[in-house]
């Protein structure tokens, strides 16, 4: 298996549970994870991959029968406006690259994590979020440069003959998550977290009802979709199945965190950025639930139960 973003966010989590698996994970990115594994089936590799082949020489000098594409910059305003042509490198030319690389080296089944930003506009408008069902309406350059990458993707993949399943992922949160660098997009959750183990206010802009999904979710729905034998979509949600707010959240979490405080206190004087002026609706995972063997686990009280654990069994310096 050959996984690029390995050192970011999912890329780790997704490390952690191919190992698990008994997998032997080929490991590219910029540069290493910290605590990076330190065992014989995990190899790390670093490259940019926003250079053309930078994969070529990793795929032909190994047998690769499955690539995991994680890798992406995800870009707020401040970077859209400063680096585009980096946001675009990366997830746009980069995933190009990429694809014609596997096919170039025999690969013959991709997966793309890809993002729900993609929906875009939609996203405040439609009831549910439905791959079929939903056109996408991006306007970030995040999410315009990563609809862009599916699309090449998928009409990559129909050339060279490439099974490739895109995947849009829900937001995102709990072990791994940090600040790389590549993500400027810190979820709430992780904002939440990190002020609560500096002692510092927890102020909510609104209470932020979301479909939160937990990272060992992500990985679950991700690794079922490489492993079902039959895939008939080229595109799944993977998303949580469950809804909570982040005021839920903060009073899970001070149940568990005697003395917490936390408030909702509206836009001006929030310590926690939603990014999003509105809640948006809910990924739907029918497609995902009919096709693989993924069931959602996690839930607002077991994420919070896990993530805690996690945080417990980490050092200061690893903390989300």
């Amino acid at each position: 298996m050959l996984l690029t973003g390995a050192s970011g966010f999912l890329g780790a989590a997704l490390t952690e549970a191919l190992l698990a698996r008994g997998e032997r994970v080929i490991a590219v990115d910029r540069a290493p994870a910290p605590n990076a594994p330190v065992v014989p089936s995990y190899r790390f590799v670093p490259a940019d991959l926003s250079r053309p082949g930078a994969l070529d020489p990793v795929l032909a000098g190994e047998r690769v029968e499955a690539v995991i594409l994680a890798a992406a910059i995800t870009a707020d305003g401040a970077r859209e406006r400063r680096d585009p042509a980096g946001v675009v490198a990366v997830n746009v030319a980069g995933v190009a690259d990429a694809i014609r690389a596997a096919a170039a080296h025999g690969v013959r089944r991709v997966l793309l994590l890809g993002s729900g930003a993609v929906y875009g506009e939609a996203a405040f408008t439609a009831p549910v979020l439905d791959e079929e069902e939903t056109s996408p309406a991006p306007r970030s350059l995040y999410a315009l440069t990563k609809l862009s990458g599916e699309a090449i993707a998928l009409r990559l993949a129909e050339n060279y003959g490439l099974d490739l399943t895109a995947i849009r992922l829900g937001t995102c949160f709990g072990p791994f998550e940090r600040d790389t660098g590549a993500r400027d997009t810190l979820s709430a959750p992780f904002q939440i977290l990190r002020l609560a183990e500096r002692g510092l206010p927890i102020r909510l802009p609104r209470a932020g009802r979301r479909d939160w999904l937990y990272v060992r979710d992500a990985v679950a729905g991700t690794l079922a979709l490489l492993d079902a034998p039959e895939r008939p979509h080229r595109i799944y949600n993977v998303a949580a199945g469950f809804a909570w707010s982040l005021a839920d959240f903060c009073s899970g979490l001070a149940r568990r965190r005697p003395g917490l405080a936390w408030s909702v206190t509206g836009p001006a004087d929030a310590t926690v950025n939603l990014y999003d002026a509105a809640d948006r609706a809910p990924l739907s995972i029918a497609r995902l639930i009919t096709d693989t063997t993924y069931r959602p686990r996690y839930d607002l009280p077991a994420a919070l139960d896990d993530v805690l654990a996690w945080i417990d069994r980490n050092p200061p310096a690893e903390l989300p």
